[in-house]
């Protein structure tokens, strides 16, 4: 079965031409020039590849990676008429997989379409739960329950969480917290995730015994300990 690839593109000529490119290389292609637009496609077709401009009218390409980076770690490969290295450290900061910046050449757009597709084929799927026993998430419909019972998070405390249990058993620092549930890391200081991780354990309660489930290592980070 062919590759999936959704375009969120409004330049009509752009739009036309990744079309008819992927198009003859064998990629099944959906193009919408609008972010809303493109999320509802995300959510209905679940493309296997991304290819998003940054400067989309009313909800930008920035905010379109979040939401898509909230709920699936598909290849995201960002388009800009912009080639500013710091345009481009944003994007990839914030969970982009490449950074193409217009105009560009065909051959070297397919080929790291391409790529990116190779790379993605070749890493197992990430488990869409995780269930231990005492703690349930749904890494993709971001229901959290303790014990059975509904947990409502914000969403930065639900890329927190997920980020603590994908890693569950490493000490992570406030530094790689910031990269891994902050879409937009730029003037955070480490204390936001102190803050927010005390908010968490709140949220989630404490174990037998008085311990919350993630662990904090001083001078290190934290962890997410899983239930026996």
């Amino acid at each position: 079965m062919s590759d999936r690839v959704l375009v969120i593109e409004d330049d009509a000529d752009i739009a036309l031409g990744v079309r008819t490119v992927l198009g003859r290389s064998g990629f099944e292609v959906t193009t919408v020039v609008e972010g809303r637009e493109g999320l509802r496609v995300f959510h209905s077709e679940r493309p296997d590849i991304v290819i998003l401009d940054v400067g989309l009218p009313e909800m930008d390409g920035w905010t379109v990676l979040e939401r898509i980076r909230e709920l699936s770690g598909v290849p995201v490969l960002m388009l800009t008429s912009h080639g500013h290295e710091a345009d481009k450290v944003r994007g990839l900061r914030a969970g982009a997989d490449d950074y193409l910046t217009k105009p560009f050449g065909t051959a070297e757009f397919v080929a790291r379409v391409q790529a990116l597709l190779r790379r993605q084929h070749a890493t197992d799927p990430p488990p869409e739960a995780f269930d231990d026993g005492r703690l349930q998430v749904n890494l993709v419909t971001h229901a959290v329950a303790v014990d059975g019972v509904p947990v409502e998070l914000t969403p930065t405390e639900f890329r927190l969480l997920a980020a603590l249990v994908r890693h569950r058993g490493q000490v992570l620092s406030p530094v790689k917290l910031l990269e891994l549930a902050w879409s937009d890391p730029f003037g955070i200081g480490p204390d936001r995730v102190k803050y927010s991780v005390m908010r968490l354990r709140r949220k989630l309660g404490t174990q037998a015994g008085g311990d919350s489930i993630i662990e904090a290592v001083r001078g290190f980070g934290y962890r997410y300990r899983p239930g026996p």
